[in-house]
């Protein structure tokens, strides 16, 4: 079986690799390892491929880079046609000095750094989260109503008979106290819960959460390409900017109706607003800002919203544009993006395309079906018209693109089936029974092409014995 994914593997050239660590119930720290590769046939298919669990002795960048390099030497994958990294956000990881995916651009500069787009929003909700004082309260707020509820069974029952949603926790809490404690804290929690400017925050919230939440499960299937991932986050910054504009009184609004179901004024508290000292004339202090709804809207919204789409900016790019874009581009542009893309999939005075012959193949592409094709698309097209070798710059850009991983969900899905055999009674199973039956279950479409016949002879072979006569 596995020799079957390697030689599918070889069989694409072009290879990525997507890489995540957990800790095993032996509190041994496991490494999951896939391999993602466009398959060509007789239509192109993005395939990841679960090359099983590997123990992790350190977890630095050195440690886990030797650690992969050492498992591809072993199967016999060139590490020179690997064109893309994939890994969480961790500092050990995508560290540009020491982390993994450093030193393996060291030993490969072809093999592209792809940050986990599903890691990358949660940063962006946690920069935007941490900039605004309210926005730190409310999920304040939030995790005290988790420990109030989850204090006690009774307790979490009475939260379930008036909510349809799961209330989850940012750390292990649990309160203790006396009933008359208790109740203080719940009157408290009450009073905050049902004012007017928590309410606005949690529609803010949810209006932002509910998007940002949609593109990340978006972002999870393992063929994701990163074209349609960058046109996601776009689609996702676009909607913040409007959002922006009139956001904030629909906010209110929203606010309004759930304040008058529970008969609550509609009106913010007043806060008492700190005066800065000037010690000299010239200092003139801003403006501060009178109106509660005002203020409101300036200190947590805008922030808030502005730091989600500062962080989308910052933390999103693709160097295959082109592929894409080529039918806005006039000859010039397209020359220059054609020579960049060169650049980005050179190796010394080795490159895998020609800038300039890709600027012309591209040029004199046949008619499309559509202006606007995504990489994957396009390359399915140049397949099935049989254009591989009129095209051939075009044809190894388009396929490196598919190549390249967007999210390491993969990975992280390979640790629930490590939960599911690596039991508690199970704990002591050794390595390289949980790598094979983890790649068995994972890679099923594989498994079901085994012959067990073959299996059950060379079972028998091994483990037969000479008769005595």
């Amino acid at each position: 079986m596995m020799e079957r994914m390697v030689a599918e593997i070889k069989l694409s050239k072009y290879y990525a690799i997507i890489l995540d660590c957990t800790p095993d119930l032996s509190h041994l720290e496991q490494m999951s390892v896939v391999i993602r590769t466009v398959k060509l046939e007789e239509t192109p298919e993005i395939k990841e491929h679960f090359l099983g669990f590997l123990v992790a002795p350190e977890s630095t960048g050195l440690g886990l880079s030797d650690l992969i390099l050492s498992r591809l030497e072993e199967l016999n994958i060139p590490f020179s046609d690997c064109r893309g990294q994939s890994y969480d956000n961790g500092a050990n990881m995508k560290g540009k000095n020491k982390g993994v995916q450093a030193r393996l651009l060291v030993k490969n500069p072809r093999a592209l750094y792809v940050p986990c787009g599903a890691h990358t929003l949660n940063l962006v909700v946690a920069d935007a989260a941490k900039n605004s004082i309210d926005a730190t309260s409310f999920f304040g707020n939030v995790q005290k109503i988790y420990t109030l509820f989850s204090a006690a069974p009774q307790r979490w029952a009475i939260l379930k008979q008036h909510v349809t949603i799961t209330v989850k926790s940012w750390s292990e809490t649990r309160s203790q106290g006396t009933d008359a404690i208790t109740k203080i804290e719940a009157q408290s929690l009450a009073e905050e819960v049902g004012s007017f400017r928590f309410q606005i925050c949690t529609v803010v919230w949810h209006d932002v959460l509910s998007k940002i939440n949609t593109v990340s499960k978006l972002l999870q299937p393992s063929t994701m390409q990163l074209d349609v991932a960058v046109n996601l986050l776009e689609s996702t910054k676009s909607h913040l900017l409007s959002y922006r504009n009139d956001g904030f009184a629909a906010a209110q609004a929203s606010a309004k109706d759930a304040c008058e179901e529970m008969h609550v004024e509609t009106v913010l508290k007043e806060k008492r607003l700190r005066s800065t000292k000037t010690h000299f004339a010239y200092e003139a202090p801003d403006e501060p800002v009178r109106d509660a709804l005002k203020r409101l809207e300036t200190t947590f919204f805008n922030v808030v919203v502005d730091s989600a789409i500062a962080s989308l900016d910052d933390r999103f790019e693709t160097p295959f544009g082109v592929l894409q874009n080529f039918p806005t581009l006039d000859d010039e542009a397209l020359e220059k993006q054609c020579e960049e893309l060169e650049n980005t999939l050179r190796s010394g005075e080795e490159a895998d395309i020609d800038g300039r012959e890709l600027a012309m193949e591209i040029r004199n592409l046949p008619q499309l079906p559509t202006n606007r094709m995504t990489a994957f698309e396009l390359l399915d097209f140049v397949h099935k018209k049989e254009l591989t070798e009129l095209y051939p710059n075009l044809w190894i850009s388009l396929r490196i693109a598919c190549t390249l991983p967007v999210t390491v969900a993969s990975a992280e899905r390979s640790f629930s089936k490590l939960k599911l055999i690596k039991t508690y009674l199970r704990s002591s199973m050794a390595q390289d029974r949980l790598t094979g039956l983890a790649i068995i279950s994972i890679n099923h479409e594989v498994g079901r092409q085994v012959s067990y016949d073959d299996v059950i002879d060379d079972f028998a072979a091994r483990k037969s014995r000479r008769h005595r006569f």
